[in-house]
């Protein structure tokens, strides 16, 4: 295993736009009836390789996805696009959920399933294969995803880890 370096970013100065990937209505039951409240997963990113992910709870829908906003704004991330794809093919698992994401030639879009496809969208990928195997519960979706965006690595990065010149990594 290699040592994974999470690329954190800074939120000031960036205009980033939310989306909405699951809203789910909980009950909890008490001794005087019934409870709802919202649980939402929200993904916020600026559609140039920042990316973050978001849970907020509360009693009602529009106040658990300001919340979620809020939570994915502090967990951003940097994630290498080439060319409105990704850099390479990585699979990710997180819990029962495991994912597949290849880069595709430009044209294709983004072949992807819904939580899978939010997160793709918000780092500004525009050509890409994706596969989702096991649990399609979006929490674990949105985790795998964002754990295969985190183990990709453009070309620089991997001279300097090298500690080779660019052409020798594709040459040698």
């Amino acid at each position: 295993m290699s040592t994974k370096s999470i690329r954190k970013v800074k939120t000031s100065d960036l205009e980033l736009k939310d989306r909405l990937v699951s809203i789910q209505r909980v009950t909890k039951v008490t001794k005087g009836g019934r409870t709802f409240s919202f649980s939402a997963i929200v993904v916020v990113g600026n559609e140039d390789g920042i990316v973050g992910h978001g849970l907020g709870k509360a009693n009602e829908v529009t106040t658990a996805i300001a919340k979620g906003v809020e939570d994915a704004k502090k967990n951003l991330i940097k994630v290498p696009v080439i060319h409105g794809t990704i850099p390479h093919e990585q699979l990710a698992k997180f819990g029962g959920a495991t994912i597949f994401i290849k880069p595709a030639a430009s044209g294709t879009g983004v072949k992807a399933g819904g939580a899978m496809r939010a997160v793709l969208e918000s780092v500004g990928i525009t050509d890409v294969l994706a596969k989702s195997k096991g649990s399609s519960n979006p929490h674990n979706l949105v985790k795998a995803t964002f754990a295969a965006l985190l183990e990709l690595r453009d070309a620089q990065v991997v001279a300097q880890h090298r500690g080779v010149a660019m052409d020798k990594v594709f040459n040698g």
